[in-house]
C-alpha cells in the first residue's frame, strides 16, 4: 500500500498540460559490425524501458539517416558530427511542460539500475544528445494542420534536423528570433514542410552516465526540427541554402542539416542500408 500511495500522490500534484516544455533528441552511431543488435536493443527494450516508459515522457519516434540521405548532410566541416554522416539513427521524445526535472528524476534513478542490470547496449556513440528547452513552433498552415504535440503521432514522412550556434558577439535568442519570426515562415510557406519546431539544448545533468557524451554548444546552440509529409530528399534544395542565409543575417552559422525518414517499429527495416 505504500508504494502505491505514493504514485497516488505524485499523480495528485503538479502540472499535467498537455503542452510540450521540452524534448530529447539523441542522434547515435552504432559501432561497426553492431547496427542489427543496436537496433534489436533499441526497438525491444530500451525505447520502453529507457523512455516511454517514464513520468511525463507523452510521445516519441525514432528515425534513420540511410546512406543515401548520410551524404545530403552539410557542412562537411561540422561542429555537431564528425565526420558529418556520423549518427544514423536519430529518437526525439516529447516532455510535458513544466515536468522536465521531475522526469530527470525518474531518468537519472532508472538509468542507474539499467547499467548495472546490463541493460545499456554499450557498442554506440552518442553524437548529439541533449535534453532541450522548447522554444516555439512555426505552421505552414495556421491552425488547419497538425500541432506540434502530434508530430511525432502524425504519421510524417521525413524529419530534418538543423542546428545553428550563434555568433561569438550574439545573443542566441536573437538567432531564435530570426529563425521564428523571418526566415522558417517564408521557407515553410508552399513546401511538403508542415512543421518547424525550435529548441535549445539544456546540460545533462551531474551523475549523468559517462556513456553520454556532454552536451556542446550550451547557451549558443540552437535545433531547428522540420517535420516534412514527402521523403526530405526529394525536396532537400530548400534546405541546402540555410547556411547561407543564416551567415548573411549575421547572427550565427548552420553546423549541421540532416535529414532521416521514420523507421518502422518492431522491425530491421533500413539497417542493412546505413553504411
Amino acid at each position: 500500500m505504500t508504494e502505491r500511495s505514493q504514485y497516488t500522490q505524485l499523480a495528485s500534484t503538479g502540472p499535467y498540460g498537455p503542452g510540450i516544455g521540452s524534448a530529447l533528441i539523441t542522434m547515435v552511431e552504432p559501432h561497426p559490425g553492431q547496427e542489427h543488435a543496436y537496433n534489436r536493443w533499441y526497438e525491444d527494450d530500451h525505447y520502453i524501458s529507457g523512455a516511454m516508459s517514464m513520468p511525463w515522457m507523452f510521445a516519441g519516434r525514432r528515425w534513420v539517416a540511410t546512406r543515401p540521405l548520410q551524404v545530403l548532410r552539410y557542412p562537411a566541416e561540422s561542429a555537431v558530427a564528425k565526420p558529418v554522416t556520423a549518427g544514423a539513427y536519430i529518437s526525439v521524445y516529447w516532455i510535458n511542460e513544466d515536468r522536465y526535472r521531475d522526469h530527470l528524476d525518474w531518468t537519472v534513478a532508472i538509468n542507474r539500475r539499467l547499467n548495472p542490470d546490463g541493460r545499456v547496449f554499450q557498442e554506440r556513440t552518442h553524437v548529439f544528445t541533449s535534453f532541450q528547452n522548447y522554444l516555439g513552433v512555426v505552421y505552414r498552415d495556421g491552425d488547419a494542420g497538425p500541432r506540434d504535440i502530434h508530430a511525432l503521432n502524425y504519421p510524417y514522412a521525413g524529419l530534418v534536423v538543423e542546428v545553428f550556434d550563434a555568433a561569438g558577439d550574439q545573443d542566441p535568442a536573437a538567432l531564435a528570433a530570426w529563425l521564428k519570426e523571418k526566415h522558417l515562415p517564408g521557407k515553410l510557406e508552399g513546401s511538403p514542410v508542415a512543421m518547424a519546431m525550435v529548441f535549445e539544448p539544456m546540460p545533462l545533468p551531474g551523475k549523468t552516465p559517462t556513456y553520454v557524451k556532454p552536451v556542446e554548444g550550451v547557451g549558443k546552440r540552437i535545433t531547428v526540427l522540420y517535420f516534412t509529409e514527402s521523403d526530405p530528399a526529394e525536396d532537400w534544395e530548400r534546405f541546402t541554402g540555410d547556411g547561407a542565409a543564416a551567415e548573411a543575417s549575421g547572427l550565427g552559422r548552420l553546423e549541421f542539416a540532416a535529414p532521416f525518414i521514420p523507421t518502422l517499429p518492431g522491425t530491421d527495416m533500413y539497417v542493412d542500408q546505413i553504411r
